[in-house]
């Protein structure tokens, strides 16, 4: 089946979203999965996997709330205190769930560079492994070479790197960015989404040209075998459509064999989060 494995839902409100700015009018409204199915159904995929936007446990909880109302909400990857000294107890309680695939903390906003690499931060990831939960790794370039020093403390840890770690596609400076992908891509437990690729080029002029040379510095260091198709919906739409957004990986992947497409159009996503077996 195919599988869209990163969008959002809010109900929103300008304190909680104050990150969408004017330049993002078109995302000052709710975003429900009524309002996601028909893009999911018009585009070929069988369901969807819900990513946080705000870091709140209410959140999280509302999250696999509509994933429990809404079966074509596969899974949700959430928030938790990863800092918190009692990480272990929230996770217990939330990990009953069986719709709770993984968890994010948004380190791409966070002052220290080195954010992931703090002590308490570290405690708190080792404890995924335990409830079968994965992690998101939400960056920009500027963190990749501290992403590969994470990631190899933890061996046996699923981890995905979340929209290619927001390329340079606008000013297509991909050099340092490709050099960090490479040294990522060479722990084996980490996947990527092919997702927000969009609103890293130029909103209103972009091509999928542009786009074309990230992605294959994306195979070239994942493989096939790693990689994920997300849209990012619905902040995608600041720069286009669900379907334009989706349709610059699926004509990508044209020109690779079949068992590749199914595999990063699906087939890797139900792997890495086993979700046959939920």
């Amino acid at each position: 089946m195919h599988i869209d494995t990163h969008q959002h839902f809010w109900i929103y409100s300008p304190a909680e979203y104050d990150w969408i700015d004017e330049s993002m009018a078109a995302l000052r409204r709710d975003f429900l999965p009524e309002d996601l199915k028909p893009e999911l159904e018009g585009n070929d995929f069988r369901g969807s996997v819900a990513v946080q936007a705000r870091q709140t446990l209410e959140e999280t909880r509302w999250l696999l709330e509509l994933a429990e109302r809404s079966p074509s909400i596969l899974g949700v990857v959430g928030w938790v205190d990863l800092r918190s000294p009692d990480i272990r107890s929230q996770l217990k309680v939330l990990a009953r769930n069986p719709k709770l695939l993984g968890i994010r903390h948004i380190v791409q906003s966070e002052p220290d560079n080195r954010f992931l690499l703090q002590p308490e931060f570290l405690r708190g990831i080792s404890a995924l492994e335990e409830f079968d939960l994965a992690y998101d790794i939400l960056i920009y370039p500027k963190h990749l070479p501290v992403a590969a020093e994470f990631v190899e403390r933890f061996p046996r840890q699923r981890f995905v790197l979340d929209h290619l770690a927001k390329p340079p596609i606008k000013s297509g400076n991909i050099d340092s960015w490709a050099h960090g992908i490479t040294r990522l891509a060479e722990f084996p437990n980490v996947f990527c989404k092919l997702s927000g690729l969009v609103t890293e080029a130029d909103w209103q002029h972009w091509h999928p040209d542009q786009i074309v040379p990230f992605l294959d510095v994306a195979f070239e260091s994942f493989g096939p075998d790693r990689l994920m198709i997300g849209s990012d919906w619905p902040v995608c739409l600041v720069a286009a459509s669900y379907a334009r957004t989706v349709q610059v990986v699926k004509t990508y992947l044209l020109a690779q064999k079949p068992g590749c497409r199914e595999a990063v159009l699906g087939g890797n996503a139900q792997r890495f989060w086993r979700l046959t077996a939920r």
